[in-house]
């Protein structure tokens, strides 16, 4: 399995990404620069967290009409496995391969901490090696991590199990101290309906190593290698 990661104007962890897939999980990895056409026969493609486009209007909005996007965006429709962590959400929302939108946190402020999730579903091609309702901790650094769907959007996402992860507090309660951003509903990442496309806030590339004491995130990478 090959995976890409995609490079935008303003990306940062995207070195993040690539070091975890090459170096730790040892698979076939390469960069995509955002002005290619062509995604090199990659089985995976990972749009990083960052500052796509420096955020100048909304985070993600520039990015999704880079070169490359037609590519992931059709390669997305046609079954491709698709990850988009941070800026990466906020870009495959843009792109309307997830639905909702990414606002401001509701505080008005940047959020960069460690965050406890609740795994809500265990049974997408990105969480299957969690046990369902795991509550995992992840590095959160956002300022724009609010997710925001309307009632039948909502209510759309429950009825296909789309909701993939929630903030919660250490005893995986889902309240309203726990959410760092505001998001409805504790809404942490989804998928689409086809479960091939994943969107999340947190950053599971930023916890993969035993020497940041912290490895949770790495099931996120080895449960796409188990499919």
């Amino acid at each position: 399995m090959k995976f890409g990661v995609v490079i935008f104007p303003g990306s940062n962890c995207d070195y993040d990404s690539y070091y975890l897939l090459k170096k730790v999980l040892n698979v076939e990895t390469e960069f995509l620069f955002h002005k290619e056409s062509s995604l090199n026969n990659c089985d995976v493609i990972i749009l990083p967290g960052g500052f796509s486009y420096g955020d100048y209007l909304r985070c993600g909005a520039i990015a999704r009409f880079s070169p490359i996007m037609k590519e992931i965006i059709k390669f997305a429709k046609s079954g491709g496995i698709v990850i988009g962590i941070c800026n990466g959400f906020q870009i495959l929302c843009e792109s309307e391969l997830l639905p909702g939108v990414l606002s401001k946190n509701n505080s008005l402020k940047f959020q960069c901490f460690d965050q406890t999730l609740k795994v809500v579903n265990n049974k997408t091609r990105f969480t299957n090696l969690y046990h369902e309702n795991e509550i995992i901790t992840f590095p959160i650094a956002h300022g724009e991590g609010n997710f925001i769907i309307d009632e039948d959007g909502l209510k759309e996402l429950y009825d296909n199990n789309q909701i993939v992860l929630k903030y919660c507090d250490e005893y995986g309660n889902i309240t309203e101290k726990s959410n760092p951003n505001g998001s409805v509903d504790n809404i942490a990442g989804i998928c689409n309906k086809e479960g091939n496309v994943f969107g999340l806030m947190p950053h599971p590339e930023r916890c993969g190593e035993s020497i940041l004491q912290n490895t949770d995130g790495i099931k996120i990478f080895k449960s796409i290698l188990n499919n």
